[in-house]
């Protein structure tokens, strides 16, 4: 359980887009700390491989791990 509290005009445009979409604000919540948080793992994640000095990894073998070639 996690309570947040938000700036009023936040909240505001929450809770339009609430309205709007039929959803919870708990689902846009979620969602978007779950966008933030696979951006910052990999944020982290580069910035670790640039300290260890470890080579860049291709865009070719990324898409293909990553099974984006499909």
């Amino acid at each position: 359980m996690l309570t947040v509290r938000l700036p009023r005009k936040l909240e505001a445009r929450l809770n339009k887009l609430s309205k709007r979409t039929r959803r919870t604000k708990s689902y846009y919540a979620t969602k978007a700390i779950s966008e933030f948080l696979d951006e910052q793992e990999d944020y982290l994640t580069a910035i670790s491989r640039l300290e260890e000095n470890r080579p860049p990894i291709p865009l070719e073998e990324a898409v293909r791990k990553l099974g984006l070639d499909r």
